[in-house]
């Protein structure tokens, strides 16, 4: 019924990253899967050392290999690797990564800035790939992990219109709050909770821009949703080919609202069975070439 385009799971159980989360081991990850009739998974490594311990892209090859009709790769180079240059050249890392399976790049989330000429460098070279990009974004350097952005989303408007041939997908909660406008700055990169009285910058990004694509995935992406559902139902109708189920499941016993909030909307009628069927599981196959 739904295919994830946010998991993560560890081969190899660690102490808790970030001194409190106990990532899945990816037999968790698939009891959980089987419970909501979820059918696959993309894994995407973690290998940012602001928050957690970097995890390797051949552990999630691995993983794949194991589990091949439930779980699909991505892998993740943080952009101060090999020399820490705005020149490095990592299409041989990419490209190796490609041959061996890999669907795209993520969860990528270095504590640097959209604009960053790291970064920038970075995005260049999976552009030219054409691939998917899945980012997570914050509000600060110096604290914790993800690109930084402003109010209004400016650098990631500008990354959106520099490289049209990545398909970049918004994720976290420095994006999916300013679905609406905000009371206050105080709320980016938070879970406002009162409803959409104005739209905000996100669904207007997704209107001029084609290579944006929604991870509806974790607190944030339900969040955005649930928070306001007539508003959820009008971006989902609207945007229903760019927007993808997904779960972020980082614990074994961690809540996943996002199915039965879509189910509830498709039984209720407020979305059609069409709808709900690209956004559970047909936008990631078509945008993943699954079955290819």
């Amino acid at each position: 019924m739904f295919i994830d385009i946010h998991a993560h799971a560890y081969l190899f159980p660690c102490p808790p990253q970030d001194g409190h989360t106990q990532f899945c081991t990816p037999e968790e990850v698939l009891r959980r899967y089987d419970e909501l009739g979820i059918e696959k998974g993309v894994l995407l490594p973690l290998v940012g050392p602001e928050e957690y311990l970097p995890q390797s892209n051949q552990e999630i090859l691995e993983i794949c290999r194991l589990y091949p009709d439930r779980f699909v790769p991505f892998c993740n180079i943080d952009p101060r690797g090999i020399s820490n240059s705005p020149f490095t050249d990592f299409r041989p890392w990419l490209d190796w990564y490609r041959k061996h399976g890999c669907l795209g790049v993520g969860e990528f989330m270095p504590n640097l800035s959209f604009r960053d000429p790291l970064v920038l460098n970075f995005f260049r070279q999976v552009d030219a790939m054409s691939w998917p990009l899945t980012f997570d974004v914050t509000v600060w350097i110096g604290r914790g992990y993800g690109l930084v952005d402003e109010p209004g989303l400016p650098h990631l408007e500008f990354c959106l219109k520099s490289f049209p041939n990545m398909k970049i997908l918004g994720h976290g909660p420095a994006f999916w709050s300013e679905m609406g406008v905000l009371e206050t700055v105080g709320d980016r990169g938070g879970y406002p909770k009162y409803p959409i009285r104005e739209e905000g910058v996100v669904p207007k990004l997704f209107r001029r821009y084609a290579n944006l694509w929604g991870d509806l995935s974790a607190g944030s992406g339900y969040n955005a949703l649930a928070r306001d559902p007539d508003h959820a139902v009008r971006f989902l109708n609207e945007f229903q080919d760019r927007l993808c189920f997904g779960t972020d499941l980082c614990t074994a016993d961690g809540s996943m609202p996002l199915a039965p909030f879509l189910l509830d909307l498709k039984k209720t009628g407020r979305i059609s069975e069409a709808v709900f069927k690209k956004i559970a599981r047909e936008n990631a196959i078509r945008l993943l070439h699954l079955g290819e």
